[in-house]
């Protein structure tokens, strides 16, 4: 029986459509309501943290950071199992089942009354909310290798203009009363549910689909799948990497600006804003034009390497209004994550890519269970009154330099066998 409309595999597109397809829309919905959500919240969890652990802000941050371990666990064992069954039932079930575990994460976090349903919270994100691969595999159904980086950079762009409008609207509900940004988290992450439910239709050919495989859906067995594929590892390398480094920033900003500039709520968003609007101009009207000009690769490196430069600086300054000024800088950052996308999925055929990305989550689920254990000890170590010696800027430290060895691999990285169709370059 032929699928409805709605739900109808929708033709390949390519930049000569100045309409975008139904499916790109709402993955670019999602991305932006996503990133909405997870930003009314960042300027909040330092003091729901501290108001149900009865802590200080540097063990706040410690506590934070065995949260985001917990998540990020649980997403290294799930991402796997999701992106496998992406690419056995489709990019449409899956992502909609992620986006109803967003809803209910948010609702346990607003009505949380101790640590323990915090922890539980972010344990059934690390389950349920693995977006990411789907949605970047739904364009990969439908975008053509060529094209491919330009629409990631749109996800980049989406999230990035939802950064600009979450943080800042989680600070100012956060005056009002802390909790709040996380029921309205909630009422997004549902809304967006709905809508997808209504308007996104399946991307993944019925021709392209593989049975679902138990030795392939953990993370061991997606590595011993696909480590075959040339040039997968060193771009996985470099995406670990990558990930560790940048997460410095949503593991530890909060409770940094807090705790060296003396920034509240309020402020704490307006920045995260600034960096969002920084990057949203950065991935619709920068990235593209430095792509044709450069090509991924070295669009990527270059992108990188202003963010090891951003990472210190940021390490040094003590003054909050320079830092809020150096946040267009650090938006540099998202010049990195799409091109590294691109030049992984060039490596994946049309039957692998929900694996290689749920693959590409979990080396990312690998970097989020590392930082954490890294950048919250350092931040709450060298911040605290027993410091061994004051040095708040640690963790940016440290972060500069894992950022730094990933783009030395880049440069050393084997080409892909798929070349960049702009200038040849991988």
């Amino acid at each position: 029986m032929a699928l409805s409309v709605r739900r109808s595999i929708p033709p390949p597109v390519s930049a000569a459509q100045s309409a975008m397809p139904p499916a790109i829309k709402f993955v670019l919905a999602t991305m932006f309501l996503n990133a909405v959500g997870f930003g009314i919240i960042v300027p909040v969890v330092p003091d729901l943290v501290m108001e149900l652990s009865h802590s200080t802000i540097a063990e706040a941050t410690a506590i934070g950071g065995w949260m985001s371990f917990t998540y990020a666990a649980f997403q290294f064992f799930f991402s796997p199992i999701i992106g496998n069954l992406s690419d056995r039932v489709g990019r449409r079930p899956v992502l909609l089942f992620a986006l109803a575990g967003f809803a209910i994460d948010f609702i346990i976090l607003a009505l949380a009354g101790n640590l323990l349903w915090l922890f539980i919270a972010r344990a059934l994100t690390g389950i349920a909310g693995a977006t990411s691969g789907p949605s970047q595999s739904a364009i990969a159904d439908i975008v053509p290798a060529g094209e491919r980086s330009r629409y990631f950079g749109y996800i980049g762009a989406a999230f990035g203009a939802g950064f600009v409008l979450g943080p800042a609207l989680g600070g100012l509900l956060g005056e009002v009363d802390h909790r709040l940004p996380f029921y309205a988290a909630a009422a997004l992450a549902l809304t967006n549910c709905i809508y997808g439910w209504f308007s996104f239709p399946e991307t993944l050919k019925p021709e392209n689909r593989r049975s679902f495989d138990w030795k392939r859906a953990n993370p061991v067995g997606a590595l011993l799948s696909i480590r075959h594929l040339p040039g997968l590892l060193p771009i996985s390398a470099v995406y670990f990497l990558w990930q560790i480094a940048t997460l410095v920033y949503p593991m530890i900003w909060a409770y940094y600006a807090i705790g060296r500039y003396g920034w509240s709520n309020g402020l704490v968003g307006l920045s995260l804003a600034v960096m969002g609007v920084a990057m949203a101009i950065m991935q619709t009207m920068v990235s593209p034009r430095i792509i044709r000009r450069l090509g991924e690769r070295r669009t990527a490196f270059w992108g990188g390497l202003a963010t090891v430069g951003s990472m210190m600086l940021i390490a040094m300054i003590d003054n909050g209004w320079i830092a809020m000024a150096l946040m267009p800088l650090v938006a540099l950052q998202s010049l990195v994550h799409p091109n590294l996308t691109a030049m992984m999925s060039r490596r994946a055929d049309a039957t692998t890519q929900g694996e290689v990305q749920g693959f590409a989550s979990s080396v990312m689920a690998v970097g989020s269970i590392i930082a954490p254990l890294l950048f919250n000890p350092l931040q709450a170590l060298f911040s605290g009154d027993n410091a061994p010696f004051h040095l708040p800027g640690a963790a940016f430290f440290v972060a500069a330099g894992i950022a730094a060895v990933a783009m030395l691999i880049l440069l050393a990285m084997p080409r892909a066998a798929t070349p960049d169709p702009v200038l040849g370059r991988r």
